[in-house]
């Protein structure tokens, strides 16, 4: 398995990190393996994980009024709140949903930043598609931390979901000398993202249409964690180097 350094390729360690530390220090792992990369003690890194149930909330979220009262409507639904440096609104996500860290190092980790959402939207959305998803890159109307790459499920007869649901939300964190992409995909078990997001905009006074939250499995019913994992596993290892340099 290989990744992009700067157009060269070079390894991909693949970490599956199945420790069950709480969402804070989780979110301190991406940022211990960043600086590592950064500074060349570690190569290019894919980190794997499933985590508790955590409300991740953007800089942009502690600014607003609510902010208050959206962390404590999400420590009553059971999410630990957390802030995290990368991405923008508030995103929920726990153990029926697996995260996955892409982190490389970049001379001009800047350069690419636009396309590299682009490239990993497409990649994303091929891991769900190899398992029956009818996956698309695009925002849909009202869904929460809304982006332009974000990867979004049609319902299709077996389907639990009368509409589009998001299913992988995107993020990225620049510093100089390496980038960390960061990406949740929703596998199982939506109900309790959709009740805490609604409590959180409705605190926050952002819009959301709780229609929008769903999971993999509602699209493909007995769709699990693991086979995700493995999806995305095998694409990343049938692309030695990803087709177009992120």
């Amino acid at each position: 398995m290989a990744a992009w350094n700067d157009g060269v390729a070079a390894p991909l360690a693949v970490m599956e990190d199945r420790a069950k530390a709480d969402a804070g220090a989780q979110l301190g792992r991406a940022a211990e393996l960043l600086d590592e990369v950064k500074r060349g003690l570690r190569g290019p890194t894919l980190r794997l994980y499933r985590p508790r149930p955590t409300m991740a909330f953007g800089q942009r979220d502690t600014r607003l009024p609510g902010f208050e009262a959206a962390r404590v409507a999400s420590l009553a639904r059971g999410f630990e709140p957390v802030v995290r440096k990368a991405g923008g609104r508030a995103a929920a996500y726990h153990e029926g949903t697996l995260i996955v860290d892409h982190i490389e190092p970049a001379a001009e980790a800047m350069v690419g930043h636009r396309h590299r959402f682009e490239v990993f939207g497409e990649l994303y959305a091929g891991v769900l598609r190899r398992l029956g998803v009818d996956a698309r890159v695009g925002e849909i109307p009202g869904e929460y931390c809304p982006g332009e790459y974000s990867v979004h499920g049609v319902p299709g007869e077996r389907s639990a979901a009368a509409a589009p649901v998001k299913l992988v939300g995107t993020a990225q964190r620049v510093v100089a000398g390496a980038w960390l992409f960061s990406s949740v995909f929703v596998v199982s078990d939506a109900a309790p993202v959709r009740a805490v997001l609604t409590d959180v905009y409705r605190a926050l006074g952002l819009p959301f249409d709780p229609g929008t939250a769903g999971a993999a499995d509602d699209l493909v019913p007995g769709l699990a964690v693991d086979d995700v994992e493995r999806s995305l596993l095998t694409m990343y290892a049938e692309q030695e180097a990803l087709a177009v340099p992120l």
